[in-house]
């Protein structure tokens, strides 16, 4: 499997987020070529800001691993992290991080902050941007697109 292919499994979870009426953000944390966890934003159905789909999936692989470094784990996601998510990418001491989407109002990993490959924190991961980066763009942008004229209520009663 390549960057690509573990992206589109990102892609899938924002979708699935996007079709609950979530920010369409996905995520998934690969390690020695298989996926051990997933992640979606899930901020508003939890009520709860920290529920970003990087959040979900370190989570996710730290119980898998039953462990807090996740030091071998590669994380795909479809839209550059913000500086909680990236903080945690640097504490977990996760290895890669490839990103779809930058994020030029919130990406703390070179766009707006540079939280991950900050050379001054104890952990700085390889970042690799753009893979996908067109349709992790488009789901984003879609999303927003249906925010703003009301659509999205009425597709999912939410918002």
């Amino acid at each position: 499997m390549n960057d690509a292919d573990y992206m589109r499994f990102a892609i899938d979870e924002a979708r699935a987020a996007g079709a609950a009426g979530e920010v369409p953000v996905g995520a998934v944390i690969a390690l020695g070529g298989k996926v051990i966890a997933r992640g979606r934003n899930s901020t508003r159905s939890g009520k709860d800001p920290t529920r970003h789909a990087e959040m979900e999936a370190i989570r996710a692989a730290a119980a898998f691993l039953d462990n807090e470094r996740l030091t071998d784990c590669s994380l795909f996601v479809t839209k550059e992290p913000c500086a909680m998510c990236a903080g945690a990418i640097v504490h977990a001491r996760i290895a890669r991080l490839v990103i779809g989407a930058a994020d030029t109002k919130y990406g703390a990993c070179g766009s707006v902050l540079s939280v991950c490959g900050n050379s001054s924190l104890n952990h700085v991961p390889e970042i690799v941007f753009g893979v996908l980066g067109e349709e992790s763009s488009k789901l984003l942008s879609e999303f927003f697109e249906r925010l703003r004229t009301g659509s999205l209520k009425k597709e999912t009663g939410t918002l």
